[in-house]
């Protein structure tokens, strides 16, 4: 039979995962909705150097990101050069400041707090 503690933390956990936004939960997406929170706007290229990652790994994770409402895409010239720029919505950041709570939960059923 499993212990108090260990049955807290698996009740926790259960119903901290269940709540998780699975749109944001994805590390690479993780990565550019809390980079947006930090900063006004990044461009394109700007959040590419941030994650270290590939055009299409920004392209394909900011498009879900977008399609779920938690940020806006803008496409520019400056200049001859195509520019885009993201930034993160008013529910972009409900929704991240809601991931981090869901997660800060687990921590702390983890913790036994």
């Amino acid at each position: 039979m499993p212990k108090p503690q260990a049955l807290k933390i698996e009740k926790a956990a259960e119903k901290v995962s269940g709540e998780l936004d699975k749109v944001i939960h994805e590390r690479m997406r993780l990565g550019i909705i809390s980079a947006l929170a930090a900063n006004e706007t990044l461009s394109f290229t700007d959040l590419k150097n941030l994650l270290n990652t590939t055009d299409g790994n920004i392209s394909v994770h900011a498009r879900k990101l977008e399609e779920a409402g938690y940020l806006t895409c803008e496409k520019s010239f400056k200049g001859r050069v195509p520019l885009t720029e993201y930034r993160i919505t008013g529910d972009g950041r409900e929704a991240l400041n809601r991931y981090l709570n869901h997660m800060e939960a687990l921590i702390n059923a983890m913790k036994g707090k």
